[in-house]
């Protein structure tokens, strides 16, 4: 099989070591095992979990070691980020979910009406125990990158309004690489009665089940890209999009838009910069046609290369020689030099950028098990 081919490729090289039936990760700092332990000491102390997951990977993105722990719990599965997931997949996913009596909201953590949904639903789960109970403690567990601590300020947010508080808030550290939060904190968000969150780091497993959740996990920025390789990662996500057929459904970008010659004559480079959101000052119209434009090419040059494809997609050959001439395209496309030594790894870090914004659409890249 084509995938299989590709993703055997991807765990021969690099420094996760997977193996056939799962295996090591060598990057796994102390920080995480430290933090492991400190977990399922408070998990015990908890009276709620919410487990945060990445949306586009609702399977993958759980932590396997912690579920006989957390399915003892009264436990709410938040999926966050899901502006980036396909909503038809995503609310078969929920519907799963239900099937299995399992509390599960899609969320967006930088939306207040969302995260507001998602206290009303923990307020709720808490109703039974809020009479008799002085002090409630929250849990907020998920591997790296799901977007726990945006989800934690979000709450802090909404508490300051919703809720009388002793004592000043704090904010928990957000950044885009895993292992940002490093420390388990709590934080008061209401009393009459006390109830505190606690946001916790990242954990991912000491060995993962199996080599496609690796890849998932590193592909949603899960395990920092350097551990796998980005040019992996990207062979694995044309790969996946050219098995489903993706790239067909973009067949009104047959013909790119033309309008935009002037803005690419001005920046005959594209740099991942230009594609995410500047913080200093918002983006004006010509950024915004600039990206747009951007996206229509990139999305055109892979429905043109997988439509004109005259192989077997299910063969390892062809289509590792899809994949190679799908990058070709890209680099011309991302107006790469082809003469530089690192071309291809530029052309796998911009289309990551690409995809993990969510310029190039929303996707769910977990099948939805039958229920």
């Amino acid at each position: 099989m084509g995938k299989k081919g590709i993703i055997k490729k991807a765990m021969e090289v690099g420094e996760i070591g997977f193996s056939k039936d799962g295996g090591a990760i060598n990057w796994f700092p102390g920080h995480m095992a430290a933090a492991t332990r400190a977990i399922r000491s408070r998990l015990k102390l908890s009276d709620l979990v919410i487990e945060v997951r990445d949306a586009r990977i609702p399977f993958s993105s759980a932590n396997q070691d912690l579920q006989p722990q957390l399915s003892a719990k009264r436990l709410v599965i938040a999926l966050n980020k899901k502006d980036l997931a396909n909503s038809n997949v995503l609310n078969k996913w929920v519907r799963y979910f239900d099937s299995c009596k399992q509390d599960c909201l899609p969320i967006s953590a930088h939306s207040r009406s969302s995260v507001r949904k998602l206290l009303d639903l923990v307020e709720l789960k808490l109703k039974e125990v809020i009479s008799r109970e002085p002090t409630l403690l929250v849990m907020v567990v998920g591997v790296p990158n799901v977007g726990k601590s945006a989800l934690i300020n979000s709450i802090h947010q909404i508490a300051s309004t919703r809720f009388p508080l002793q004592e000043k808030m704090k904010r928990a550290t957000v950044g885009p690489l895993p292992g940002v939060t490093q420390d388990i904190a709590g934080y008061k968000i209401a009393h009459q009665p006390s109830i505190y969150v606690l946001d916790t780091p990242g954990v991912l497993v000491p060995n993962i089940p199996n080599i496609e959740i690796g890849l998932k996990l590193a592909l949603a920025g899960s395990v920092k890209d350097s551990v796998v390789g980005e040019d992996r990662i990207v062979q694995y996500l044309l790969t996946v999009l050219n098995t489903r057929g993706t790239p067909l459904h973009w067949k009104h970008l047959a013909n790119p838009i033309e309008e935009t010659t002037q803005i690419s004559e001005d920046k005959p480079d594209y740099n991942p910069k230009d594609i995410r959101p500047k913080m200093k000052k918002l983006p004006d119209a010509s950024d915004l046609l600039y990206v747009k434009d951007l996206v229509a090419e990139v999305r055109h040059a892979l429905y043109v290369t997988l439509s004109e494809f005259g192989g077997n997609i299910e063969d390892e050959n062809d289509m590792e020689c899809l994949v190679e001439h799908q990058y070709e395209v890209l680099q011309k496309v991302l107006r790469i030099p082809h003469k530089s030594s690192e071309s291809r790894l530029m052309v796998s870090k911009k289309f990551l950028t690409l995809f993990r914004s969510g310029k190039l659409g929303s996707f769910v890249l977990d099948d939805v098990p039958e229920s």
